[in-house]
């Protein structure tokens, strides 16, 4: 059996269409890998994976020599993979390599389970599961489109610091949840930062759920100097002193067909359905930059 070693020191988060907002972090320093979560409401959106999806996986990390444990606010809620099971548990699970943690924990994740909301689902969607998705290499994905709901991916834009200006500090973060966002140094913006125009920016989230930047300043960076720009994940926004770079998540992502990316590596591109203009198209960036 090959060694495996995993360094992991990652901080998510996860923000409802109510603006709720849950936070977790994966920590690794070798071959046990845990997920903790400050809430479990998230998981209760796109119901709860049945042991028989767990097994596989569980089997698989025990197979690597890795484990992974979930936990949340009351305590460890399963462990998977390389763990030492009670023959209790065996029972109910089925399984050398699924250890479950507290009850008090478990508890919660059932009720929610039970509840079947009408929530939105996660997003990317349902399980968290698989928690190490890079393990096996050789897997063959079902190309599919990156339309996905409207307003969805948490579009946002974030104030870029370079190495020199950089504090150790989480960058400050502003997701855009209306359908126009202006900027400026007027009162009535809603980004306000200083040295601007009154009213030096807005972005218009479209019919084609496209976040466009409309300059009424100097604006430069990424985008287009002087009209509407389409902004894609990684534009950057120049106004002044302030340098803003904008991001949605890939899945929601209206780019390049298979995968939400500006730009090219020079390689001929299969035409996409897009089901918001019902046509195909190779690219519906419509001048991204």
């Amino acid at each position: 059996m090959a060694d495996y070693r995993l360094d992991v020191d990652l901080d998510f988060s996860y923000t409802d269409e109510s603006g709720s907002v849950t936070r977790g972090s994966a920590r690794s320093s070798g071959t046990d890998v845990t997920v903790s979560m400050d809430s479990l409401s998230p998981l209760g959106g796109g119901g709860i994976p049945s042991l028989d999806e767990i097994r596989p996986l569980a089997e698989m990390l025990a197979g690597k020599g890795l484990s992974v444990t979930l936990s949340g606010p009351d305590g460890s809620i399963v462990s998977l993979g390389a763990v030492n099971s009670p023959a209790s548990q065996r029972l109910v699970t089925r399984s050398l390599h699924i250890k479950l943690g507290k009850l008090g924990a478990l508890v919660p994740i059932v009720r929610q389970g039970r509840r079947k909301s009408a929530a939105v689902p996660l997003l990317p969607p349902s399980t968290p599961l698989p928690l190490l998705p890079t393990v096996r290499r050789k897997i063959s994905r079902r190309i599919t489109t990156t339309h996905y709901t409207r307003g969805s991916g948490r579009p946002r834009l974030i104030f870029v610091q370079d190495a020199a200006t950089w504090t150790g500090q989480i960058p400050r973060e502003v997701t855009l949840a209306g359908e126009k966002t202006t900027i400026g140094s007027d009162p009535g913006c809603d980004i306000i930062l200083e040295g601007l125009e009154g009213v030096h920016a807005e972005i218009r989230h479209d019919e084609l759920d496209e976040y466009v930047l409309v300059p009424h300043g100097t604006v430069s960076g990424s985008v287009a100097q002087a009209g509407p720009s389409v902004l894609r994940t990684g534009a950057r926004i120049q106004m002044g002193q302030w340098c803003l770079a904008f991001f949605r998540e890939e899945f929601a992502d209206h780019g390049r067909p298979y995968g939400g990316r500006s730009g090219g590596e020079l390689a001929y591109e299969r035409p996409q359905f897009d089901p918001r203009t019902g046509t195909m198209e190779r690219d519906s960036s419509r001048g991204v930059t």
